[in-house]
């Protein structure tokens, strides 16, 4: 991927108060395939960061009102912005302002005047600065586990699809999902590839009594009801900068979402006994286990706040529809608990897969985690058995499949690519049996 394919929507921001520099820079820019916003002043380009994230700013540092090198120090002491690289350029600079301004965080510094050529090869080299960054980010994220959603059929890479799609911007998002399916998960893996470098905040709306719903949400000062001996931060307050994750949000009156909605459009707080209002950078991620749409209906959810959230939304499938998940779900969970209980991972059989498999999961990925845990400490699941299901046409192919795999991956030393070339197989349709069974790959190596 090279610097202006990965721009994408992501434009160049060009800050001059000349209009033949700003045009000029501009042309340069366009004809070598990057797009560009051009702003007069400084003012307006800080202002447009708070809807959206430039590739790279390149700035004069003469400008009226707030010059580049204080543009430059706003954009850095902004933690979700403060990776955008930004190159400055003057016609009266020289080697101390070039010190000052590369000691304060500029990627680059350019005096006038400059050819086309020398702008173009810094913004080239920023944006592919910038790409390595944010890739070295999501690398992080995935090994710091907080992308945990498993599973390669087609409904949960429909779901990874929204992830890649909207976990990078600051849209509000709403999941919805049955009892178990993940939407915890779900919000925190779109915590953990955004930019935002606050906390991740949950709260589950169902479980706090409607009179103190307020003060948990949006705090309270000292005395502002009977019992408010302290202030009180709400989780709007402790989100900012983060994500604020509101489960259940069928659960509150309507009395209550008329405030929720007040907060999302106006992105304030006042708490609880004080007249001050204070703004607030939170990402709101809710959860329900409805269809708010029936709601509006019967008019227990208002309208107004189901359009204000129905904006991104992402449905968790259950797990009953997709069991093709359950056994890279299985091994993760068993492998996870042996971990922590100190226990050798057990081995399953091709027909405790296929029970598996043919259980409806009305708990959904909660229950077949609380399975995995049974499992792994040698007890009995619990289970439906089907009758002769071990002796069944279906279960002895299964064995017999599983099997060959086995020993391709043994005669392969664990190498799956080799593997397939031994079973005469695409290396995707391995890998999709390799899961169904619970191989362990590792096992073979």
């Amino acid at each position: 991927m090279n610097s202006v394919d990965f721009q994408g929507e992501h434009p160049v921001y060009v800050v001059e108060d000349d209009p033949a520099v700003r045009l000029g820079c501009s042309q340069a820019l366009s004809l070598a395939g990057i797009a560009v916003r051009e702003f007069e002043d400084a003012e307006s380009a800080f202002a447009a960061l708070s809807h959206a994230v430039p590739a790279a700013i390149v700035s004069d540092i003469r400008l009226p009102g707030i010059d580049g090198l204080t543009l430059l120090a706003s954009v850095k002491a902004r933690a979700k912005d403060a990776d955008i690289p930004i190159i400055l350029i003057t016609g009266h600079g020289d080697i101390a302002m070039a010190v000052t301004a590369m000691r304060a965080g500029a990627y680059d510094f350019i005096e006038k005047p400059f050819q086309s050529d020398r702008l173009v090869e810094s913004v080239r080299r920023a944006l592919e600065h910038r790409r390595l960054v944010v890739d070295n980010r999501h690398l992080r994220a995935q090994l710091r586990g907080e992308q945990l959603m498993l599973g390669r059929s087609p409904a949960m890479r429909n779901v990874q699809a929204m992830i890649d799609a909207i976990g990078p911007t600051p849209a509000d998002a709403l999941i919805r999902g049955e009892t178990g399916t993940g939407k915890e998960v779900l919000a925190r893996a779109l915590h953990a590839s955004s930019r935002r470098s606050g906390p991740f905040v949950a709260l589950n709306c169902a479980a706090l009594p409607e009179a103190l719903f307020e003060s948990e949400i949006f705090g309270h000062e000292a005395g502002a009801f009977t019992g408010a001996q302290q202030k009180r931060i709400g989780k709007f307050e402790h989100a900012h900068g983060g994500t604020l994750f509101l489960d259940e949000l069928e659960s509150l009156s309507l009395a209550l979402q008329a405030k929720l909605l007040r907060v999302l459009q106006e992105r304030s707080v006042e708490r609880l006994g004080s007249n001050t209002a204070m703004s607030v950078d939170v990402r709101v991620i809710a959860a329900v286990k409805d269809d708010l749409k029936q709601l509006v209906e019967r008019q227990t959810f208002r309208a107004d706040l189901y359009y204000r959230l129905n904006v991104a939304t992402i449905d968790l499938p259950p797990l009953r529809e997709r069991r093709d998940d359950i056994p890279e779900l299985f091994a993760h969970f068993v492998r996870d608990a042996c971990a922590r209980y100190g226990r050798a991972e057990p081995a399953w059989t091709a027909s405790d897969m296929a029970r598996w498999q043919a259980y409806d999961w009305p708990g959904n990925v909660r229950e077949l985690k609380n399975i995995a845990e049974r499992f792994s400490l040698g007890l009995d699941d619990g289970l439906p058995q089907p009758a002769h299901d071990a002796g069944s046409l279906e279960a002895r192919m299964a064995r017999a499949e599983r099997a060959c795999i086995e020993e391709a991956l043994r005669s392969a030393d664990g190498q799956v690519l080799r593997a397939a070339e031994l079973l005469d197989l695409p290396r995707k349709t391995l890998y999709d049996k390799i899961a169904r069974h619970g191989i362990d790959v590792n096992a073979f190596r």
